[in-house]
């Protein structure tokens, strides 16, 4: 028999998605969340046309679209000479080759379109301030009223849900820091696409950069690799960590390394990664999202993979007896992931070229038309979740 009720721990983008998917199909969803508040963390993110398709089947895309920025194009610029070295159109031309539009948007903007819905929705209950202790079954089970049919975990890589998954992923650390900040539009330098989003890329370093259009201000993210024991993603960095970060960037277009020279509240974001492992414990929990599969950031696709997964969990729990829908879950995402793994390992290497393996990448890049590219990203972009 399909399930009933679901408790989910975790109240953030995949959280809250799968509370609404799950209520789309009848389905109540009670979500826990230990912090007293959702406050604007994080920054600026990519919403692709397979997330945006899915939001716009929820009812949350209405909220987003007279706000985010839908980018003319993603370009790929050289760090030093500023040359373009290819690009992807988006705007008109991604609402018709991929069904859904490219958007770019603060973090806590999506957060506050889902939780919206959610509070809107009367079939979700969101439960703040409500620390779970979910290494312990029991524990869930108290803390939760013990009688739901499906718990989820959503509570990203450092996951305690993990703990009731045998064989579930671990995290570690991936070798790559990300440096983050936000600047106003009216001071960012002129080298700064106002209407695009644009990776920088340069010898081990790439820099991301995109406008948030409700702030009026840039989303920059500069990605080096680095070593860390810190899982502290909101810290200022040491001193010797923003020197390494700017001797990452030595030899950069000079207004590209004096914003980073200015940038005193950049935080120090260690990327951390999930292994491969279960997804879920064969019976009534389920991982998803970072919980699930943390991935590096290169393909832009972490917040699009975690609505993937609520939306299509949805579905596979609401048409089929539970083991079953978990089961078939696991089998049919994990193949997506794994190979969102590679394009995002095989982005980085491409960004961080240096010497032969650049002037190659430059070549190659320049010679193929911008909807040539376009279509080397159908798998992800044309995507169709089921749900």
């Amino acid at each position: 028999m399909p399930i009933k009720t679901a408790a989910i721990i975790g109240a953030g983008i995949a959280g809250l998605t799968a509370a609404l998917a799950l209520a789309r199909h009848g389905i109540r969803a009670a979500i826990f969340e230990q912090a007293e508040a959702l406050t604007e963390v994080g920054a600026g993110l990519q919403i692709s046309p397979n997330a945006s398709r899915i939001l716009d089947t929820l009812g949350v895309f209405d909220a987003l679209q007279p706000i985010w920025l839908e980018p003319a194009e993603v370009r790929l610029v050289s760090g030093s000479s500023l040359r373009l070295i290819a690009s992807v159109p988006c705007g008109t031309f991604a609402r018709k080759r991929w069904g859904s539009p490219y958007g770019a948007v603060h973090r806590a903007t999506l957060q506050k379109a889902l939780l919206d819905a959610v509070t809107a929705n009367p079939l979700c209950t969101l439960h703040l301030g409500r620390p779970i202790d979910a290494t312990d079954r029991q524990a869930v089970d108290a803390a939760t009223g013990g009688d739901a049919d499906l718990i989820v975990g959503a509570d990203g890589v450092w996951s305690k849900v993990r703990a009731l998954v045998p064989d579930g992923p671990s995290p570690h650390f991936s070798g790559n820091i990300a440096w983050r900040f936000i600047i106003p539009e009216a001071s960012a330098p002129s080298v700064l696409d106002r209407s695009s989003v644009t990776a920088f890329l340069g010898p081990s370093a790439h820099l991301v950069c995109y406008p948030i259009k409700e702030h009026a201000a840039f989303n920059i993210v500069a990605n080096i690799s680095g070593s860390t024991s810190s899982h502290d993603w909101s810290a200022a960095g040491t001193k010797a960590q923003r020197e390494h970060l700017l001797q990452r960037f030595s030899g950069w277009n000079d207004a590209i390394t004096a914003m980073l020279e200015r940038q005193e509240q950049a935080t120090f974001w260690p990327l951390y990664e999930a292994s491969v492992g279960r997804w879920h414990n064969g019976k009534d929990v389920i991982l998803i999202g970072d919980a699930a599969h943390a991935m590096m950031p290169f393909a832009a696709q972490g917040a699009a993979m975690a609505i993937e997964d609520a939306f299509e969990l949805a579905g596979m729990v609401a048409s089929r007896p539970l083991a079953e829908a978990l089961d078939l879950f696991e089998k049919h995402r994990m193949p997506r992931i794994a190979r969102l793994r590679q394009r995002a390992a095989f982005n980085q290497f491409a960004y961080h070229a240096r010497g032969p393996v650049r002037l190659a990448r430059d070549f190659v890049l320049s010679m193929r038309p911008p909807q040539s590219l376009a279509a080397d990203l159908d798998w992800i972009y044309g995507y169709r979740a089921i749900g």
